[in-house]
């Protein structure tokens, strides 16, 4: 830990298990202060140290000496060996300047002052290790939310296996309150199912044959039987861990600023530690300046500005993916911060893409009923995203016979004996109902009109419907001071009305993926942009953005590929939760940095001018550490 404060040359590769999981992330972390092995270590120096000090109070001098060396020894253990390693492989890190400091102690005959550093700055090991391990625990413990066992159909009936075991094909039986344990489609029964450990969305979702359920949601009332879809180490749970865990080797420029000054200060620390022995040396008594210039060796270790913007990213990280949110890297996180202006995309983000009527319009003689089942009977044959709303409309079905479809206008179809038309106004006269074509529009809704045997019949205004939370979502993001703008493929009146009703004033409409693209860059001229949509017709503008945030993530493998953040459920109130988050999260590492240089500022000239002992100084150093990282750890917070 000693050298990895200030940074390794690499990162550790984590060992892969049979089914390429990660073995680092499955296994629990330490749980408790005291399975921490550096602070057992440092606990058995303290005692050393203590009767070391008592002893020689008494005058049992071999005894304190034996005591005091222990402490020296067992304290050591902790940086040491590690210290020694890294010098092999030409890294110099923190660990170093403290075995020179120690040494030096040592033969300056201060034996007491090294085995104090040794002691104090192996509780400073053991303490980094567990807030580590510790912010990490949220993380792991995803893995732990899925079932020991699976209850899975087989030929002669159910039977439970290690989910491991899970092939895709397999069915599983899962009864009320129950969890999945992988990804899969339902084939049989109905329930509603709660995702909020995973997605974060409090409402359960009503889940029938045909829907999609995820590893660890849980199972409401009903039993349902679930096709795997995903093997227990492909599913979505494990591609979301896989993918924070990566996370936090992306370093964000707080980070790399912290890094690019502590790594060369470690050995111009030690080139002024020299400087200064060796002018005092010439100037007065040697053995004083020698032993300020050790003093000033451990006053500039910046291990605590080191340790300032790591912890509160990966801890940041993990309480983010806690709420639903997955963040890739520290880059994203700070990024997010950042943002000054957001960009939503219309279907999918602010809306449920799921058109429904909203409206039938008919003529004189005509009933609502009629219109939708002619329509409907033609649609039914239909791709188009409307077809399925008009359909999903209709009191009943009769698909047409004789369906043609005319690109660009419409359908005709015959129903029974009747010629039916269904298309755009224009194409379908709409005579005398021209007044609700433009009031159906202006109201967001895409207008059909229908025609039966030669005469207008009536018309049906679809519309994709807003999402209930987005109004308070957008009204949140302008409270806290950002620009939100709508971009969009529907004509200018749909996204005018729609924007209208969610509270939002700037509307870039008619825009094909490119154009928004385009229209992201001309927005970022006035300051970082996050833009929001659903990762797939939106991946140029996603990658333009300063941020990319992907919605509904759970399962969309392009959309956390493209987006920097995705929003693993479909509750657009967790963006603004979002920001909160990356900002507080900013503001942290930004006052540990504050803190770490400050302290180094106040150390260095005080030990230089001999006011401090190399006890003192590394007593304050290891305080600092600590306060550094119960503040970084403070970003895991889900709300700030």
């Amino acid at each position: 830990m000693a050298d990895a404060c200030c940074g390794p040359d690499a990162a550790p590769t984590p060992d892969t298990g049979p089914e390429g999981t990660n073995v680092a992330m499955a296994t629990e972390g330490p749980g408790r202060l005291r399975d921490v092995r550096e602070l057992r270590l440092a606990a058995l120096a303290g005692l050393l140290l203590a009767a070391g000090w008592l002893l020689g109070r008494a005058d049992a001098t071999l005894p304190s000496t034996l005591g005091l060396v222990g402490a020296l020894v067992v304290g050591g253990s902790t940086f040491v060996p590690e210290s020694i390693r890294g010098l092999r492989h030409g890294r110099l890190g923190v660990g170093t300047l403290m075995t020179i400091a120690a040494i030096g102690a040592v033969l300056l005959g201060e034996l007491g002052e090294a085995a104090s550093l040794a002691f104090l700055f192996s509780i400073s090991e053991g303490l980094e290790g567990y807030a580590v391990a510790r912010t990490r625990q949220g993380l792991r413990s995803l893995l732990a939310l899925t079932p020991p066992r699976a209850e899975v159909v087989r030929a002669d009936g159910t039977v439970e296996v290690d989910p491991a075991e899970l092939v895709v094909g397999d069915v599983l039986v899962v009864r009320p309150g129950g969890r999945f344990a992988t990804d899969g489609t339902v084939v049989e029964g109905r329930s509603a199912v709660d995702t909020a450990a995973i997605t974060g969305e409090s409402v359960p979702v009503e889940v029938g044959p045909g829907d999609t359920v995820f590893a660890a949601t849980i199972n409401g009332g009903g039993v349902l039987e679930v096709r795997v879809s995903a093997t227990t180490a492909d599913n979505s749970l494990a591609r979301i861990v896989r993918i924070v865990e990566e996370a936090k080797d992306r370093q964000g420029t707080t980070q790399r600023l912290a890094d690019r000054f502590a790594r060369p200060l470690v050995p111009g620390v030690m080139v002024l530690a020299a400087a200064i022995a060796v002018v005092g040396a010439l100037l007065g008594d040697p053995a004083v300046w020698i032993e300020r210039a050790l003093v000033v060796l451990v006053a500039a270790a910046p291990c605590a500005m080191a340790l300032s913007v790591p912890v509160a990213v990966v801890a940041a990280i993990g309480g983010a993916s806690r709420s639903g949110i997955l963040v890739k890297g520290g880059i994203a996180l700070e990024a997010l911060g950042g943002v000054g202006a957001v960009a939503l995309d219309k279907t999918g983000t602010l809306t449920r893409n799921e058109p429904r009527v909203i409206e039938v319009v008919t003529v004189p003689g005509a009933t609502r009923e009629e219109v939708l089942e002619a329509a409907a009977a033609v649609e039914a044959r239909s791709e188009h995203p409307l077809a399925a709303a008009i359909v999903a409309a209709a009191p009943r079905l009769v698909p047409s016979a004789n369906t043609i479809a005319v690109v660009g206008s419409g359908l005709t179809g015959t129903v029974g004996n009747r010629a039916v038309r269904v298309g755009r106004p224009g194409y379908v006269p709409v005579d005398g109902l021209a007044e609700h074509v433009a009031r159906l529009q202006a109201a967001g809704a895409t207008t059909v009109a229908v025609e039966i045997d030669g005469r207008t019949a009536g018309l049906i205004g679809v519309r994709d419907e807003l999402r209930a939370e987005a109004p308070e979502a957008v009204a949140d993001l302008h409270r806290m001071g950002l620009d939100v703008s709508m971009l969009t493929g529907d004509k200018p009146l749909t996204a005018q009305a729609l924007a209208a009703a969610a509270g939002i004033g700037s509307v870039y409409a008619d825009l094909r993926p490119e154009d928004k693209a385009s229209r992201i860059e001309q927005l970022r001229t006035d300051g970082p942009v996050a833009m929001v949509g659903d990762g797939i017709n939106d991946a140029p503008a996603l990658a333009v953005a300063d941020v990319g945030i992907a919605m509904g993530a759970m399962g969309t493998d392009v959309a956390i590929e493209t987006a920097d953040v995705a929003l693993m459920g479909e509750d657009l109130s967790h963006l603004p939760s979002a920001i909160v988050h990356a900002r507080r999260a900013r503001r942290i590492m930004r006052q540990n940095l504050v803190m770490s240089a400050a302290i180094i500022a106040v150390l260095v000239p005080l030990s230089a001018a001999g006011a401090l002992g190399l006890a003192t100084v590394v007593a304050v150093h290891e305080l600092a550490e600590v306060v550094v990282i119960a503040n970084g750890v403070r970003a895991g917070r889900s709300r700030g």
